[in-house]
């Protein structure tokens, strides 16, 4: 093992500090804060099953969607982590209606930084210990600091993220990140409770032989997606490729980036917008994928160029190896001129 391995992630923030695009000290904290709110829930969800925080919380978030949990575990955890060290303004949380204005008493109204996040992307996994994530986004601000953080400062083009990344807890928990200077993969020595840089670099192959869809909602594809999966599926060149769906996006985009392959969450006859919110999953898993040297679109278009209108937007979700997602492109557009 190289001396670079043993770097912990506390030292490499410290280190690319002068690559953050505003050098004051602020950001390192507040990824400081990430590292430990992932500790904290790290901790949670290995014990979730005899701590009796496995199953439904009995209440629906946002979108309709029934809680676990740990989710609202997860959510209570990061907000507080991220709230009580003055190093943001405001928070998004996928699990809350409406954004969080930091009290004026934590000084928060102060910080230049605001964050959205995925508490616990793939949460409905938990119950039969297949691996879940945190998401995490940041911006800086656009409204002047010193006052309230208003709805213009979360409702920004992916291309203006300061910082994203994603913490999957599986057989090992790991936290990888970029700040716009490539992606980095840190992993957890449980016995000192210290991230360590185990995954210098990372980089998506440019292409790759596996596809990433639930093909149980075939029928409900874009017919785009369909001839999609049939060349995916044919016996000829490199392929067939191999099928592979966990279904926590975290963890398939973590296997698709390590092995090379592409994951497509698509609209559906009955989600016509897809279901993957723009500003908690996809911008993110966009800057980090393109950061690794991947591809993120809707099937059309960039998805980090997309305004966003709403908190809670979705769009439909095409991420991975670059000549996969652009071959995918080619059948939406075919299909889309006929």
């Amino acid at each position: 093992m190289s001396d670079q391995s043993f770097q912990t992630l506390g030292e490499f923030i410290i280190d690319k500090q002068e690559d953050f695009m505003y050098s004051t000290g602020e950001l390192s904290r507040l990824l400081s804060a990430i590292r430990l709110a992932s500790k904290m829930v790290n901790r949670q969800v290995n014990k979730a099953g005899i701590a009796n925080i496995i199953g439904k919380a009995g209440n629906d978030n946002i979108q309709g969607e029934e809680q676990q949990k740990l989710d609202v575990l997860a959510n209570e955890i990061f907000i507080e982590a991220l709230s009580q060290r003055e190093v943001v303004c405001g928070i998004a949380s996928e699990e809350n209606d409406d954004f969080i204005t930091i009290p004026e008493s934590h000084n928060a109204h102060l910080s230049k930084y605001v964050v959205l996040i995925d508490p616990l992307d793939g949460s409905s996994n938990i119950d039969v210990n297949v691996s879940v994530g945190t998401i995490f986004s940041i911006y800086r601000r656009v409204s002047e600091p010193g006052t309230p953080v208003v709805l213009e400062d979360f409702l920004q083009k992916g291309v203006n993220q300061i910082a994203a990344g994603y913490v999957v807890y599986g057989s090992s928990t790991m936290i990888v990140f970029t700040t716009g200077n490539g992606v980095n993969g840190f992993t957890l020595d449980p016995s000192l409770g210290t991230y360590y840089l185990s995954h210098p670099n990372m980089t998506f192959s440019r292409t790759g032989k596996i596809y990433s869809i639930n093909e149980g909602n075939y029928i409900k594809f874009p017919q785009g997606v369909k001839n999609y999966i049939k060349y995916c599926q044919r016996e000829e060149e490199e392929r067939p490729y191999t099928s592979r769906y966990i279904g926590s996006l975290v963890s398939d985009f973590h296997r698709n980036m390590i092995k090379g392959g592409i994951y497509i969450y698509p609209s559906t006859s009955q989600s016509p917008n897809g279901k993957l919110r723009l500003l908690y999953e996809c911008n993110p898993m966009a800057f980090i994928a393109e950061q690794a040297g991947g591809k993120c679109t809707n099937g059309f278009e960039r998805i980090m160029e997309i305004e966003p209108t709403e908190l809670h937007q979705r769009v439909p979700f095409f991420c991975g190896s670059y000549e996969m997602v652009e071959k995918a492109e080619e059948f939406m557009s075919a299909a889309a001129e006929n």
